[in-house]
């Protein structure tokens, strides 16, 4: 029996189609590497084959899989855009074309493209494979572009592991990852933002929107050229520079990889390459989504395969990224994609609507990814709750290392929308942070990009909304700025204190970064005044923001000190809505939350450990934007109480001022 059935009896009704998919893997497992005549990584070999390569002679030579096609011309800047005999492929068996080009063909910088023929028709293509394109900045035109640099980019670090003991993820796009209104680039990045984020204790980055896409606004989740870094931020090398000193940092990079759909744009896309709609998507009425307005993959098609598993291996070995955060699972995972459901029982896992083809996929790429790189972590974007997604394929799962908690981020924005304060009730907060799948890991968050974009709202955003605009200087004491601090810090470290495998942030909201994200549009003049971060707010002395971002710096701090921090267990030690305190304890670490908005107890009672306990980090400190109430050099001790003596609890008394967070450190 596989472990997954042994671990959850609730599965039992359901081992049928869990056996049967775990099956279904091996038998596409077998089958892909018996082609390949070895291991699966064999097989992820498109990238090595298709596209432009130099030849062992110092020449060139391009292959494109256009089984429909009658002709293919390659054309470019360097023969005016022709098409010329000269630039004729070949036909080869399996629909494959190949050209070959002396040394002198073709130079660094050419823009090139396909000239791709089929019956009744022929169109220009980018080339499937392409790692390397480029926009024109008059006609915004996509392009092909050659890249071989004099000298290429030569990594320093080659033996990097991810810290996951625990994985705290700072979530970021390039783009707007910059003061200025305008788009960011790589090196900037690398320069600007990687020394801050290391300096905030983040361990890993998300970084977004790295697949080439036309549109910029679609946030990286319209990708068109699926091998190319968006050229928009700079060069192939510049993203090595970043990644490479990422690493130097000890700083883990990891791709936001979009495999769940693709742009539906043809000249720039896949859509109908070589004339056909079914290349590499579904036709019919599979073959677009109802709601992204984008095309869709056939997962069951051995050429989707390989060219979606060659691209995971591309990334971890071109780039060396360490891993991803597969966007979109959930539309993957079922063949009406989860909308509109509410998935309130197992039954909703295992009802027929589930796309077997997409499962496998998402299996096989989780085990290729960690025989590329054992180290590898992958993630999986997925809100249905589908058992088994971060379990090991040998325990009868879907590989994933961790899962996004998708329903903590929903809860908070519900918490502040619909609650009064004095209903913020910790036996709520404590079951929503703490109710997951023994078996599966996941990242918790209490905000990521989803909830700052327009049409949405970030949590700092929700709690003090325009008085940000007015009241964020130091010293200007306003009740709704003090409000909606207090909460901003203590919902980040209870999400954080209760994680099980990691924590995300994005970029800014360690700070409570102010507004929306909007990029820039027609609909607002094309302008890039929201799609940036405002560095200077936290850099600012007579600002508040620096309070924010001095707090999480120490959040972080105290549970990045802590080995293994995420697999200790979580002990309850006290839960009282109608006082609204919460307490638990993890490893040494004691964390107590007063979440009601106007009392404060003295010598408030607290069954935990015998032993003495000191301050570790106090949200309502001075230099946290606090009051300053509690002095961290008291040293607190447990009163002995015969009735709770065989427990070896005893009363911990403590001052709990309103709308405050504490974390102390037991020793016995």
């Amino acid at each position: 029996m596989l472990s997954i059935l042994r671990n959850d009896p609730w599965l039992e009704p359901y081992a049928a189609a869990i056996e049967g998919r775990h099956d279904d893997v091996k038998k596409k497992l077998r089958e892909l590497q018996k082609a390949a005549g070895g291991k699966l990584t064999d097989f992820a070999n498109a990238y090595k084959y298709y596209g432009l390569h130099r030849t062992p002679g110092g020449g060139w030579v391009i292959r494109e899989l256009a089984p429909n096609a009658t002709a293919i011309y390659l054309t470019g800047t360097f023969n005016g855009w022709q098409k010329e005999a000269r630039y004729a492929f070949s036909r080869l068996d399996g629909g494959q074309w190949e050209l070959e080009l002396p040394a002198d063909a073709l130079h660094d910088g050419d823009l090139f493209k396909l000239i791709v023929e089929w019956p009744g028709g022929s169109g220009e293509r980018i080339p499937a494979y392409a790692t390397r394109v480029v926009q024109d900045e008059q006609t915004k035109i996509f392009s092909a572009q050659v890249y071989c640099p004099e000298h290429p980019y030569e990594f320093k670090v080659n033996d990097f592991k991810p810290d996951v003991r625990p994985l705290l993820i700072y979530e970021c796009h390039i783009g707007m990852a910059q003061q200025d209104e305008k788009v960011g680039s790589y090196d900037e990045f690398r320069r600007l933002v990687l020394p801050r984020i290391a300096k905030d204790g983040y361990n890993a980055i998300q970084i977004m929107a790295i697949q080439e896409h036309p549109y910029y606004g679609s946030f990286g989740y319209h990708v068109s050229s699926f091998y190319a870094a968006s050229s928009r931020f700079g060069t192939p090398d510049e993203l090595k520079h970043l990644i490479d000193d990422a690493h130097e940092l000890g700083i883990a990079v990891i791709m936001d990889i979009v495999h769940s759909h693709a742009v539906k744009n043809e000249q720039e896309g896949l859509g109908r390459f070589d004339g056909t709609g079914h290349l590499y998507f579904h036709d019919g009425y599979r073959r677009e989504h109802p709601a992204w307005d984008s095309l869709l993959f056939n997962y069951g098609s051995n050429n989707v395969l390989h060219f979606l598993l060659s691209n995971c291996k591309f990334w971890l070995e071109e780039y060396r990224f360490d891993g991803f955060r597969f966007d979109g699972v959930t539309s993957m995972l079922y063949l009406d994609h989860g909308l509109g459901k509410a998935f309130g029982g197992y039954g909703d896992y295992y009802d027929g609507n589930q796309d077997t083809d997409a499962i496998v996929y998402l299996t096989l790429a989780n085990i290729l990814i960690h025989e590329v790189n054992r180290h590898a972590i992958t993630i999986a974007e997925e809100m249905s709750g589908m058992p088994g997604l971060a379990v090991k394929f040998s325990d009868g799962g879907m590989g994933f290392d961790y899962r996004m908690a998708m329903g903590i981020p929903d809860y908070w924005i519900k918490m502040i929308k619909e609650k009064k304060d004095e209903d913020w009730h910790p036996s709520s907060i404590w079951w929503e942070l703490t109710n997951r799948r023994s078996d599966e890991k996941t990242i918790s968050y209490c905000e990521s990009h989803d909830q700052a974009l327009v049409g949405d709202k970030t949590i700092i955003f929700r709690l003090i909304d325009k008085e940000m605009y007015w009241h964020m200087m130091t010293g200007d004491n306003d009740m709704t700025v003090d409000r909606g601090m207090a909460l901003h810090k203590m919902i980040r470290l209870v999400t954080l204190a209760t994680i099980n495998g990691g924590y995300l942030n994005f970029m800014g909201n360690e700070f409570g970064h102010p507004e929306w994200i909007d990029f820039p549009r027609e609909g607002n003049g094309w302008s890039h005044k929201y799609a940036r971060r405002q560095w200077d707010l936290v850099d600012r002395q007579d600002l508040k923001y620096r309070f924010l971002n001095a707090f999480d710096n120490s959040m972080v701090e105290t549970v990045a000190g802590v080995y293994n921090f995420q697999r200790l267990p979580l002990e309850e030690l006290w839960k009282k809505d109608d006082d609204q305190v919460l307490a638990f304890k993890r490893g040494s670490l004691l964390f107590v939350f007063n979440w009601n908005p106007v009392k404060s107890f003295t010598d408030y009672g607290i069954l935990a450990p015998e032993g003495n306990y000191t301050q570790v980090l106090d949200s309502d400190a001075s230099e946290f934007g606090g009051h300053g109430l509690l002095d961290p050099s008291v040293k607190h001790f447990t009163q002995a109480d015969p009735l709770f003596q065989p427990t070896g609890k005893g009363w911990l008394k403590l001052y709990l001022p309103a709308r405050t967070a504490l974390v102390l450190k037991y020793r016995k």
